[in-house]
């Protein structure tokens, strides 16, 4: 009996299981340095006890959890399940936004004197630098491999970085007696954050015909 006749498609199937494998050594990574980067704010939230970092504590664990659904897009090695993924990336960031939203309007009807500054200013260049990281790693990935869903996720890890940043700023304002900046920085961070989700959207939505064969 002929070899070619034994009904295997090796030339087929091995783009596909390296491009499932390259998705999810991204994800894995990133989804580490969050890990780390949830824990060390974790850690000097309960020092500090501060509410402008438990909110971006809170953007940092729901950017990690995105991970979950796009890694097993990638698992599953469907275009569908992949897309997919990459709306719940984009509602986790709507939600993100949401809730920076509540809160800076919470904050604002109600303002709250901030401390220990110096530990609530490293704990947002935490992060940020977490999520940086992680942003790279994700694009880097998802441009290389197309993935719709990859790129909403790194463009979703960026905004947190962005929501640790604003922490930092709230921090330095404190320190200079302006108790209304940090709900004035919460809103102007919402406004970022609903931007990002409009363009994870877009790019998610302009991706499915476009998504590589092995992932159909």
């Amino acid at each position: 009996m002929s070899r070619a006749g034994h009904g295997h498609a090796h030339g087929l199937v091995a783009p596909e299981i390296r491009r499932s494998r390259a998705g999810l050594r991204a994800v894995a990574a990133s989804l580490a340095v969050l890990g780390v980067t949830a824990a060390i704010q974790a850690a000097i939230y309960v020092a500090v006890g501060s509410v402008a970092l438990l909110a971006d504590l809170v953007h940092n664990v729901g950017d990690a959890l995105t991970a979950v659904p796009v890694g097993a897009a990638f698992l599953l090695r469907r275009a569908r399940a992949e897309r997919w993924a990459g709306y719940a990336v984009v509602l986790a960031i709507l939600a993100s936004a949401l809730f920076a939203l509540v809160e800076s309007v919470r904050r604002l009807v109600d303002p709250q004197e901030l401390s220990f500054l110096g530990a609530l200013a490293v704990a947002g260049l935490v992060g940020f630098l977490g999520n940086e990281i992680a942003a790279r790693i994700r694009l880097r990935a998802g441009r290389r491999l197309s993935s719709a869903a990859l790129v909403a996720d790194g463009n979703h890890a960026r905004v947190d970085g962005f929501v640790s940043l604003g922490v930092v700023a709230s921090a330095g304002a404190a320190a200079l007696g302006l108790t209304l900046a940090d709900p004035i920085i919460g809103l102007a961070i919402t406004a970022v954050i609903l931007r990002i989700t409009l363009q994870s959207w877009r790019t998610v939505r302009a991706a499915g015909p476009g998504v590589p064969q092995g992932m159909r």
